[in-house]
């Protein structure tokens, strides 16, 4: 099995505040692990123009500064990332993320924003989240999560406290109707 690509939903009553409701795209998912970023939730009070500033890099794109960060998960929260659309590709590097995406993780990318040319879709994140090797599987098998195609629809348009709801909408599933509970048969 071979998630990368692939959205994580989580299920009623993870067990883990940082993930109650996490919409998370998967980066990489291998036998040594898996690397995802959550797509739908605001970092408190922190805008890109923060960011920019502390690194000291000037903003000449009109309203760069403005474009919201997010909490991408709970691993090395002061470093970035990037998840974006494939046409733009780091001059130092961008990890392809197949059906059609990309995650950079260089300054570059953050001054090409500034600048205007950077990707034309996007979500900057501070931060990760990440698993040993079998673990996210054994946490999809106990109902920790479950399992998703993406979309840019989803990804990049749909407003970040309505992603979760709209990611188990688009499997037919009615967010009420989840249980935290496993069951077997």
């Amino acid at each position: 099995m071979n998630l990368t690509g692939k959205l994580l939903i989580a299920m009623p009553g993870i067990g883990d505040p940082r993930f109650e409701h996490s919409v998370i795209f998967l980066c990489s998912h291998s036998d040594e692990g898996a690397m995802g970023l959550i797509i739908n939730k605001i970092a408190p009070e922190v805008q890109l123009g923060n960011l920019l500033e502390q690194l000291e890099i000037p903003v000449t794109e009109a309203g760069a500064e403005k474009l919201a960060i997010r909490f991408g998960g709970p691993v090395e929260t002061q470093r970035g990332f990037v998840l974006h659309s494939p046409e733009y590709e780091s001059s130092v590097n961008s990890l392809a993320v197949p059906p059609g995406y990309a995650m950079t993780a260089t300054l570059d990318i953050l001054e090409d924003i500034a600048q205007g040319s950077g990707p034309e879709k996007m979500l900057v994140m501070l931060g990760y989240a990440g698993w040993g090797p079998g673990q996210v599987e054994a946490e999809i098998v106990a109902n920790g999560w479950l399992t998703t195609e993406c979309s840019d629809d989803l990804i990049f348009d749909t407003a970040d406290g309505d992603k979760w709801g709209a990611a188990l909408g688009a499997m037919g599933i009615d967010p009420l109707s989840l249980s935290a509970s496993a069951g077997t048969a």
